[in-house]
């Protein structure tokens, strides 16, 4: 006979639409696979749900935000073969929350992010009313001056707020990543948009394994400005208002 003891405790999550449990549960094999922050395993998955194992429950300290940063840092260097790319097996169509998320392969960060990452939410945003046609011009304008970067792509969380960061007492784990190749400051500047504990322990941890390139607090809302714009398709005008001041400081 088996020991109950040995069956995992698991969550069962279902998709909120379709391919979105598929897009997950390759985002969290893809980050997995590269070894440095602890991620739920995969039990089974379909196209309508996903079943995974639970994480601990467990409170944040100094030491686990130290252990977060490198292995961040890590999990960035692991890399993607492009600005855009889907994880192995993931989805062209796939979601970051219950927005949808285009993952297309590019070669330049600058001009893929401003395409896919910045003014396509801005445009569902006018379409709803939202941003009228000024507005718009602002995004617009703040794209024009996006700095080319020399950084690889990186294997980015892509949803890296602090809801989805889990503290078990002795690590952080990730869970419901939007995964793909980017930029690592974007992960970062999510971070720093939404609150994480201990977050200059994680930074500092992270920045002495993997030197971040001069100016990258400066940079920090360039980066907010994708998950404040994916914000504002869900959630409205709140994020709207700071959508528009991250763009106009930039």
């Amino acid at each position: 006979m088996s020991d109950p003891g040995d069956v995992p405790d698991v969550v069962v999550k279902r998709g909120h639409a379709p391919g979105a449990t598929v897009a997950e549960a390759a985002g969290l094999r893809w980050l997995a696979s590269a070894g440095t922050v602890p991620v739920p395993v995969v039990r089974s998955h379909d196209r309508d749900r996903l079943v995974i194992d639970r994480v601990p429950a467990g409170r944040p300290s100094a030491a686990a935000a130290e252990r977060f940063g490198r292995g961040l840092a890590g999990l960035h260097a692991a890399g993607a073969p492009a600005f855009g790319a889907p994880p192995p097996d993931g989805l062209r169509d796939a979601w970051i929350g219950r927005a949808p998320m285009v993952n297309v392969p590019a070669a330049d960060w600058a001009s893929w992010y401003a395409s896919d990452r910045v003014l396509a939410y801005v445009r569902p945003a006018v379409d709803a009313g939202t941003f009228g046609p000024a507005e718009a011009a602002v995004f617009e304008r703040a794209c024009a001056r996006i700095p080319a970067s020399a950084e690889p792509p990186a294997r980015l969380h892509g949803d890296l707020w602090n809801g989805n960061v889990l503290w078990d007492g002795r690590e952080a784990w990730l869970i419901d990543p939007a995964a793909h190749g980017g930029h690592r400051e974007t992960d970062l500047a999510m971070l720093h948009l939404f609150g994480c504990p201990h977050l200059e322990r994680v930074v500092a941890a992270y920045d002495e394994a993997a030197p971040l390139a001069d100016g990258w607090r400066d940079r920090i809302g360039l980066h907010q400005l994708f998950p404040l714009l994916v914000h504002t398709v869900l959630f409205g005008q709140s994020y709207a208002d700071q959508a528009l001041a991250a763009a106009r400081s930039f």
